[in-house]
């Protein structure tokens, strides 16, 4: 597979008029199969893996939640970039996950091709499918290189995406609650 991607880049070289045989390009059709390989590694993740039984009996019913997780993805629509931050919060009924398991479960959809909406609602429906939880927060916030490279190349618009679940969506004094602890307002 990774000889097919590098061909397929050497193609793309050779589309945009560069010399592939040159020094300096000589070995990117190689480089960039792996570095896209790499970029998009969460198609060879499942959640049952990620999670790997990292599920903890608790009796703790208030919210759980991590936040300023850092993710990188690739926008499907253009193949670039968008890199921000995600909030995940969640109210246990009777388990908990491992806390680096929700960072694991935003990277594993985040390294996928993606539009910001999907990957906010993938994550949530993942932590709830996972934990059984009375409620599922999520909210990302990021940059993306396909409005700040090429098109209306605005530098300093961030999208933000939130996605409420049970208890998150059904009342609002939670909903408040979690928004004032990652500091949005309502």
């Amino acid at each position: 597979m990774n000889d097919e991607l590098s061909r397929n880049y050497r193609a793309i070289l050779l589309g945009l008029g560069e010399d592939p045989d040159r020094e300096g390009l000589r070995d990117t059709p190689k480089r960039a199969a792996k570095a896209m390989r790499y970029l998009c590694h969460g198609y060879a993740q499942s959640l049952e893996e990620i999670v790997n039984g990292a599920l903890f009996d608790s009796d703790n019913d208030e919210m759980v939640m991590v936040k300023d997780i850092e993710l990188y993805s690739l926008c499907e629509h253009h193949l670039l970039p968008f890199i921000g931050k995600a909030h995940v919060a969640y109210i246990p009924t009777g388990k908990v996950l491992g806390l680096s398991k929700i960072a694991r479960i935003v990277d594993m959809f985040a390294r996928r091709l993606q539009i910001q909406e999907n990957l906010t609602r993938e994550i949530a429906e993942a932590v709830q499918r996972v934990t059984g939880a009375a409620g599922v927060a999520v909210v990302i916030e990021a940059q993306h290189m396909c409005m700040m490279m090429r098109g209306v190349e605005k530098q300093n618009s961030v999208m933000s995406t939130s996605v409420m679940l049970g208890a998150f969506r059904e009342s609002q004094s939670t909903r408040h609650e979690f928004l004032k602890l990652i500091k949005r307002s309502q």
